[in-house]
């Protein structure tokens, strides 16, 4: 399986955990919520669902209700197929969402990974944040190594295309530093909450809300930003 095969085999396992869809509204989401899919086509979309299906992991349902399914076969329309999670569909996908190899972190995946954190341990998404930053960092040496050599060379306006590459590849690492702080700060107010006893107080005997315990995936979660807008992950930022 290609690269680019199994980061939709991927995408499309984890968004049909969301809820069943047919092929129409699937490539919608798949372009409108992953950008890195935008270019892809019901030519790519549909021979990964069969090859899904026939791995046991989606099964095909009729999406009509039985009346608009039987006028579209009188007028020789296909119905329209919804496609729904397996119980081993969601093994399968709960193992991708646990991978943090080298592809977790390339420019293509780490878009579409860092789209399902919501549904990644806390663990796995320290890993792939990691390896993301090691990666761009070693982009950003070699782009200024580059750049050293080749200043002279270079008319004013190539010279600027280079340090605004340079400029995303820094603003991103400055960005993941911000994420990876974030995480770090749930880990250890969690850690420190469980180890530090509470003094009794004006609260104690209160009973507990469901607001008054963290829940998974949301304690060191992205940091909120007061201005500017943060870099898009799927951005190639330079090759």
């Amino acid at each position: 399986m290609s690269r680019r095969s199994g980061i939709l085999e991927f995408a499309v396992l984890g968004l049909l955990r969301e809820s069943p869809m047919h092929g129409y509204e699937l490539r919608k989401r798949l372009n409108t919520s992953l950008g890195v899919f935008r270019a892809f086509s019901y030519g790519s979309l549909y021979p990964c669902l069969k090859t899904l299906v026939a791995n046991g992991w989606l099964v095909e349902e009729p999406g009509s209700a039985p009346d608009e399914a039987l006028a579209a076969t009188l007028a020789g329309r296909r119905a329209k197929i919804v496609y729904r999670l397996t119980a081993e569909g969601k093994e399968r996908f709960e193992e991708l969402l646990s991978h943090t190899g080298p592809d977790a972190w390339e420019d293509e995946h780490f878009g579409v990974r860092f789209a399902f954190f919501g549904q990644t341990s806390r663990d796995v998404r320290m890993r792939v944040l990691e390896g993301r930053r090691t990666r761009l960092e070693e982009r950003l040496e070699k782009m200024r190594a580059s750049l050293a050599r080749t200043r002279e060379r270079l008319d004013d306006y190539t010279l600027e295309l280079q340090r605004h590459g340079m400029e995303s590849v820094e603003r991103e690492v400055r960005w993941l530093n911000e994420l990876i702080e974030s995480e770090r700060a749930g880990r250890d107010q969690r850690h420190g909450t469980a180890e530090q006893p509470q003094s009794p107080g004006p609260s104690a005997g209160r009973q507990h809300g469901p607001g008054d315990q963290d829940r998974p995936g949301e304690t060191g979660g992205p940091p909120r930003h007061r201005g500017g807008s943060r870099p898009d992950p799927s951005d190639d930022t330079a090759e």
